[in-house]
């Protein structure tokens, strides 16, 4: 697997997979083949309703989870100090981890600065490995 480095100096792998229109029955089976034949980063949000299936196929997959990847993004609705920093409870709570790897801002709509501001408090206490803003990945 090739990695990028991303600012913050967290490796990410170049190939990943994504749930996008994954329904959430079908979402668990999916990421669980795809884990199985090397893939280590998993791409989600909010916005797909299948964060509780990534979540499900990582804890059953048999890979530790700090050699897999997970991404996942702060949905528009939620935007805004106070409601991205409940959202990032809640992905993290359906995805069954303590941290993401990697969080996004799905869209730069709402108030994108106070969630921001929320995704840096979720990075400076522990909940997410990175912390970068409107699907801008910072390589060094």
């Amino acid at each position: 697997m090739e990695f990028v480095t991303l600012n913050n100096g967290v490796k990410m792998p170049v190939l990943g997979y994504g749930v996008y229109q994954v329904g959430a029955e079908e979402c668990e089976r999916c990421v669980l083949d795809a884990i199985s034949v090397g893939y280590r980063s998993i791409d989600t949000a909010q916005a797909y309703g299948n964060e509780e299936g990534v979540g499900s196929a990582v804890k059953k997959c048999g890979v530790p989870r700090s050699e897999l990847f997970l991404t996942t993004k702060i949905w528009i609705t939620n935007g805004g100090y106070e409601n991205a920093a409940a959202s990032i409870d809640e992905s993290l709570r359906k995805l069954g981890t303590d941290y993401v790897d990697l969080m996004l801002i799905h869209q730069p709509f709402n108030d994108y600065y106070g969630t921001y501001r929320a995704m840096e408090a979720a990075y400076k206490a522990g909940n997410s490995a990175c912390s970068l803003m409107l699907h801008t990945i910072f390589i060094k």
